[in-house]
């Protein structure tokens, strides 16, 4: 007991002692009141002036790295040349491309976009207002009720059902003009991107020039709506939590003192801290979802382009073996994000509700227990305390709830950094594209000839050559090589003045196509000098010709709409003149006239989809017309028509064809000889049949003489196998006739 006594009285302080000790600081506080709160609110300021200096250090030094990196990118020797692929954090890099995407989907002050900002901030601020008035009218009510006021409680309870119609007012506004803005972010960058990606062939080399963008169609129809509702969101809950904080906070100052106030801030912001440091960086595993969706996708839309030959294949296995694998991968990330989402929300919702809630009460118990000036303290009657706690309750609930929408907003700016990401990057590779810059992996294809493998060299790559607007088409020593680096043609140089019809031969694989798109602009010119007149004077028809979905006028009169057509004064009847050339006049009234609508590619044969690109071409009469095998499914007889209208029109004819009929339209060739070289001469047709016809019936006799060579060695083969058996027949029946002899 002794002891027990003298521990009780060896500890330093009794319940009576720390009650007096804390009246004490208390009334030490009251005294020094105005300099704590001067002297808290001068550290908070120096605390945001080293933050804001360390965001602008950050600013500095990323802006020098970008720097580097732009450097480094145009040296062509540096072996960091090639971009990586970008990360979606919070970073400066982020709040840049924010930024960038910020300027194009709200062009200016002016704009509609900026006005619906406007009217949207006007309704977060009247709905704030509202619920900091009805904060205080929920505490008149209970304070009614505790007192017993019958009459005051009934009155109360009738003026917030008022309240509540400007109340939902507000927040069906703020709905509407959340996704008002959503769409108008939607229309600016969508608008903003296609622009960009249907201009200077950018489409074109976005897909088969460069290899940093892999679903160019998933990032401007998926991610740029998912930015732009994100963006729309983020608004909302970023401005409005930040502006019920602000009023909540200073009217809660008023009520319990700013001082503990900020003590309650400054554990919540440790704790914010503690949980952002455990947040998972779910914006780049929304990046990666995004990715594998669109990998996904492109699994199904490369089926539905493919899906002929896979059928004839009998494919269809091998593909769903594909297909399901992009798609449990996809499902296995999302498991992963579920889980890691399923942890941190258990995580917030015990700081944020919980702990955060238990520093609510032990604020609003201030004025209460520590006798702390103001409404509400130990001299106010129970039910001005009762108003007083409710009123300071809810502010403090509604100040916890915004607080933690701002927390929970963390989650939607790391996804919207994932999304900034994509689309940021769409931007910066089409910008290369435009200035002429490329990456792609140097793998040479696997139906590339052997010579163009063995010169396959990536430096060449980095050079360009010359393009010269002109009246007519010259090659002066251009190589013709891949983007892969395949050197197809070391050297090429050639000719085609107008009048100069071309025919171009060779076999496959030996640079024929790739000379019509480095014609066409689609392909670099990587040395030598380029002479070729504008796009509108050069046409190409391809072997499957191009059908767009739409009305047949449509089909005869692309890439002209409707409009254009009437400007150049041509008219219907003029469109039945040229199908009519072509005898295919039918397909107008079969169909329903010009302004039917289908899916042409299907409704029409391969024959009559022939006939309509030459109408097309007729339409049209460029100076130049690219021919690739666009007749070989047609007759001779049709044929001749088509060459002799298309001749007659004034356009020079490059054809690309085996085809020995075409000869006799042509007065030039360009042969390959497949093996990296090409000769561009003068086209004699008829002496050119001649010895073709001379060279067949040489190669006939040849294989005659093979095949009567072949018998003859046959022959002498069985005949000599012949002798051989009756030699051995005879020396058989010689020792058969020796042992008969004997025996005699």
């Amino acid at each position: 007991m002794a002891a027990q006594s003298m521990l009780i009285h060896s500890l330093p302080l009794s319940t009576t002692d720390l009650r007096a000790l804390l009246s004490r600081l208390v009334k030490l506080y009251l005294a020094h009141k105005t300099t704590i709160s001067r002297s808290i609110y001068l550290t908070l300021l120096l605390a945001i002036i080293n933050r804001i200096r360390n965001a602008i250090s950050e600013q500095k030094s990323a802006a020098r790295e970008q720097s580097a990196r732009t450097s480094a990118l145009n040296d062509p020797t540096s072996s960091t040349n090639r971009k990586k692929t970008p990360k979606a954090e919070l970073n400066a890099e982020f709040f840049r491309n924010l930024c960038r995407l910020l300027r194009i989907a709200i062009p200016g002050v002016r704009s509609k976009e900026a006005r619906l900002l406007v009217t949207h901030t006007v309704f977060l601020v009247v709905r704030t207002l509202i619920s900091l008035y009805v904060a205080e009218l929920d505490g008149r009510i209970v304070s009614a009720l505790v007192r017993g006021k019958g009459k005051e409680f009934l009155g109360g309870v009738i003026w917030w059902m008022c309240v509540a119609v400007p109340a939902t007012f507000t927040n069906s506004m703020l709905s509407y003009h959340q996704c008002k803005l959503a769409l108008q972010y939607r229309t600016r960058l969508t608008q903003y991107i296609q622009d960009q990606y249907l201009s200077n062939l950018t489409f074109y080399s976005l897909g088969n020039l460069d290899d940093r963008i892999k679903n160019a169609d998933q990032l401007i129809t998926v991610d740029v709506a998912k930015f732009s509702n994100s963006l729309a969101e983020l608004y909302s809950n970023l401005a409005k939590p930040l502006l019920d904080m602000l009023i909540y906070n200073i009217q809660l100052s008023r009520n319990v003192g700013g001082e503990g106030l900020f003590f309650m801030s400054l554990l919540v912001q440790i704790s914010a801290n503690i949980m952002r440091a455990l947040t998972p960086p779910f914006g780049k595993y929304v990046a990666e979802e995004a990715r594998l969706e669109g990998d996904f996708r492109f699994h199904h839309s490369r089926l539905i382009d493919y899906a002929e030959e896979v059928a004839l294949f009998s494919g269809h296995e091998s593909e769903k073996i594909g297909v399901d694998k992009s798609y449990f991968t996809l499902i296995k990330h999302v498991n992963y994000i579920l889980r890691k989402r399923l942890y941190h929300g258990m995580m917030e919702d015990f700081v944020i509700k919980y702990f955060w809630g238990a520093l609510g009460l032990g604020l609003c118990s201030i004025p209460v227990f520590f006798g702390v000036p103001g409404k509400g303290g130990k001299e106010a009657s129970l039910g001005d305390r009762t108003e007083n706690f409710v009123t300071n309750r809810r502010l403090l609930l509604s100040s916890s709830d915004a607080f933690g929408r701002l927390m929970f907003s963390y989650k939607e700016i790391t996804e919207l950094a994932g999304y900034t990401s994509r689309v940021s990057n769409l931007l910066n590779v089409m910008s290369d594209i435009r200035v002429g810059h490329f990456e792609k992996n140097l793998v040479s294809s696997s139906t590339a000839p052997t010579h163009a493998k063995s010169a396959h060299n990536p430096n060449i790559l980095r050079s360009r050559g010359e393009v010269i607007p002109s009246t007519f088409i010259k090659f002066d020593r251009v190589p013709i090589v891949s983007p892969n680096g395949d050197v197809l043609v070391p050297e090429l140089t050639f000719e085609v003045k107008p009048g100069m019809h071309l025919l171009i031969i060779g076999p496959n694989g030996c640079g024929k196509s790739s000379l019509f798109r480095i014609l066409g602009g689609l392909w670099p010119v990587y040395g030598g000098v380029v002479h070729r007149p504008p796009p509108e004077d050069i046409f190409y028809i391809p072997q499957r010709p191009y059908l767009t979905r739409g009305t047949l006028r449509g089909q005869i009169i692309y890439p002209d709409s409707h409009s254009m057509m009437i400007q150049k004064g041509i008219t219907d009847n003029d469109l039945l003149t040229l199908l009519s050339t072509v005898e295919i006049s039918h397909i107008v009234a079969s169909h329903g006239g010009f302004d039917t609508e289908k899916d042409w590619s299907e409704a029409l044969s391969t024959g009559i989809q022939q006939r309509l690109a030459m109408a097309r071409l007729f339409y049209h009469s460029p100076r130049f017309a690219i021919l690739d095998e666009c007749t070989s499914s047609q007759d001779l007889k049709t044929e001749k028509m088509m060459y002799e209208e298309a001749k007659r029109r004034g356009t020079t004819l490059i054809t690309v064809s085996h085809r020995r009929s075409l000869w006799r339209y042509h007065g030039w060739c360009l042969e390959f000889d497949g093996v990296g070289g090409a000769r561009f001469a003068r086209l004699d047709a008829e002496r050119r049949e001649k010895l073709e016809e001379e060279r067949e019936e040489i190669e006939v006799k040849l294989r005659g003489r093979q095949e009567i060579e072949r018998r003859v060695r046959e022959l002498e083969a069985v005949i000599e196998g012949k002798g051989l058996r009756e030699n051995v027949e005879k020396e058989r029946e010689g020792r058969v006739d020796e042992g008969r002899v004997v025996e005699v």
